[in-house]
């Protein structure tokens, strides 16, 4: 049974930067497009960010934190991380990892098979 588990959520003040880390387990990790999907309270899931299978070059940023985020990939720890800079208030979410097999050039949630529980953000103005 695949297993996906996110860290590194917490509380900053705007502008500041968190570090979110995934690990999975069950699952050949470098097989998989890794992503991080947001939550926020009331809104729809947004896809934020992914990053392809076996690669460390093919990636995705939302409009939204494109220059700001940056997602990047171990593939021989298993582990996904999103580096969060300049945070705004509205990045505040709940932030998902999630496994997948197919790669667009849209960020889909139903492309993805596995997914952790979420980290939070907090970002405060």
């Amino acid at each position: 049974q695949a297993q996906v588990e996110e860290s590194g959520g917490g509380l900053v003040q705007a502008g500041g930067s968190l570090r979110l880390s995934c690990t999975t387990s069950g699952l050949t990790f470098g097989d998989y497009a890794m992503a991080w999907f947001r939550q926020a309270p009331g809104k729809e899931r947004e896809g934020v960010s992914a990053i392809k299978w076996g690669s460390t070059t093919t990636t995705y940023y939302a409009n939204s934190v494109a220059g700001r985020f940056t997602i990047s990939r171990d593939n021989a720890k298993n582990t996904l991380y999103l580096q969060m800079n300049n945070l705004k208030p509205e990045d505040t979410a709940m932030y998902y990892c999630a496994a997948g097999r197919v790669w667009r050039e849209l960020l889909w949630s139903d492309d993805y098979n596995y997914w952790g529980q979420g980290t939070q953000v907090t970002v405060s103005s």
